[in-house]
């Protein structure tokens, strides 16, 4: 997963609810350019991103200019062992004696933001909003097992390395398996992306 850490204020960036389903192919170029997708990639997970978008409790967010342009998103649901992603890690998890995160989490599936708009803590508001959210106690999401601005923007958030080395089929390079209990923690001096409350 792509995502920004810290950095200068990204000027006029709201994030917000969207509907990502209809706006998949703007998400996708997102993911692309942030991950580093061919075109026969997105083809691919287009469909599994309209699939997971079709859960009942799926969540998502956008990071929108003020022309409305997406340049970040994040979505999640609830985590569910029948599910494929559930499947391939819990092997993993049980080696290590932490399969009972993927009971009561909540999936983080996807973290994108657009390299032009990294950096700005936008990735940051977006993950720290969808879980805020959500009734699970806990967060579970898998990264690239590298060092990389997206694992250290997870660690500092609370998440934590639940197994290392995670093979997923097709997938070039190993994953590792991440939890953090929520609320996710706050660091100082963040920038947050939210528009505000609405009074009373």
């Amino acid at each position: 997963m792509a995502a920004p850490g810290e950095g200068p204020a990204a000027p006029d960036v709201e994030i917000g609810p969207v509907d990502l389903a209809a706006r998949v192919d703007e998400a996708l170029l997102v993911q692309a350019a942030a991950f580093g997708l061919t075109q026969d990639e997105i083809d691919v997970r287009r469909h599994i991103v309209l699939r997971h978008l079709e859960h009942p409790h799926a969540r998502a967010l956008g990071a929108l200019t003020p022309t409305g342009r997406l340049v970040g998103f994040v979505y999640g649901l609830p985590n569910d062992r029948a599910q494929w992603w559930s499947t391939v890690v819990e092997p993993y998890l049980r080696a290590t004696g932490s399969d009972d995160w993927l009971d009561d989490s909540f999936v983080i599936t996807e973290l994108h933001v657009h390299p032009r708009h990294q950096q700005h803590g936008i990735g940051r508001t977006l993950i720290t909003a969808i879980t805020d959210a959500v009734p699970q106690p806990r967060s579970i999401l898998s990264a690239i097992d590298k060092d990389s601005p997206a694992r250290a923007l997870y660690r500092s958030l609370g998440y934590r390395d639940l197994a290392r080395q995670v093979v997923f089929p097709s997938a070039p390079q190993p994953y590792a398996v991440m939890g953090a209990p929520l609320p996710l923690l706050r660091p100082p001096g963040r920038m947050d992306f939210r528009p505000p409350a609405p009074p009373g």
